[in-house]
């Protein structure tokens, strides 16, 4: 009887205490910013093979203000009556038709106006028969010159600080710095879809070059056999008995 008290004891405060603590917290970290929520990778770029009319789903993190781009490429068709045509459809975390696109090959740049996750979604529709391979590069980029919520004070500020630090050695360097840094990140975008070009044209290549193959060889094989079909015909039309000695051949 005195082992029940305290666990029955235990029992009351934990179901009198719960009505107050037990709800869910849906704020886990008050103090912290969207900018501090999620940091990924900033780009990504692979290959997927598409199954005959399948879809594949990619989701990508990014902030509000920043220049969300995605570029894809049909690398290869196999099947039967294979149809380039790729359906791309980007949605914000909302649900909402940000873009779309219906072609072998295209890009796709927006800002974003929502933090979370866009959803990447690509389908092989056009094809009942034929199996896709597609490159895909897409990521976040921040460009300040994009920012249209600043004020004119805000500009004249900026305006004043760069001619007060002009002669600021380390602020030129690191002004340079970014700068170089967004070209590159231009010029590695623009290498990166150049190179799933030329790929495409390699593929396509082989492609034709498998097919011109196999057509020449099947072609030889139907001129032999029709070549020895006539041949066979002719020579059926001729009709030739062996010669005895009581039935000679006459002139």
């Amino acid at each position: 009887m005195l082992c029940r008290i305290p666990v029955l004891f235990v029992v009351l405060v934990l179901v009198s205490c719960g009505p107050v603590h037990g709800g869910p917290l849906t704020n886990l970290h008050p103090s912290m910013t969207d900018q501090e929520l999620f940091w990924g990778a900033d780009q990504y770029d692979f290959a997927v093979v598409l199954p005959a009319a399948g879809m594949e789903c990619f989701w990508h993190f990014a902030h509000k203000g920043e220049m969300f781009y995605l570029s894809f490429m049909v690398q290869w068709v196999t099947g039967v009556g294979h149809d380039r045509h790729l359906s791309v459809t980007v949605n914000a975390p909302g649900g909402l038709l940000v873009s779309t696109a219906d072609d072998a090959k295209g890009q796709i740049n927006f800002e974003t106006k929502e933090t979370g996750f866009y959803q990447m979604c690509f389908s092989n529709f056009h094809n009942r028969f034929s199996t896709m391979q597609v490159f895909i590069s897409f990521g976040v980029f921040y460009d300040s010159n994009q920012d249209s919520g600043k004020s004119k004070e805000e500009e004249r500020k900026k305006k004043e600080e760069i001619s007060r630090d002009i002669n600021n050695t380390l602020s030129i360097i690191e002004d340079t710095t970014h700068k170089v840094e967004k070209y590159v990140f231009h010029m590695f975008r623009h290498y990166n879809f150049g190179r799933m070009r030329k790929s495409a044209d390699y593929f396509l290549l082989l492609s034709n070059s498998q097919y011109i193959t196999w057509w020449s060889t099947a072609l030889s094989l139907l001129i032999v056999t029709s070549g020895y079909l006539q041949l066979l015909f002719l020579k059926s039309l001729f009709v030739s008995q062996s010669a005895t000695e009581e039935e000679k051949p006459r002139c």
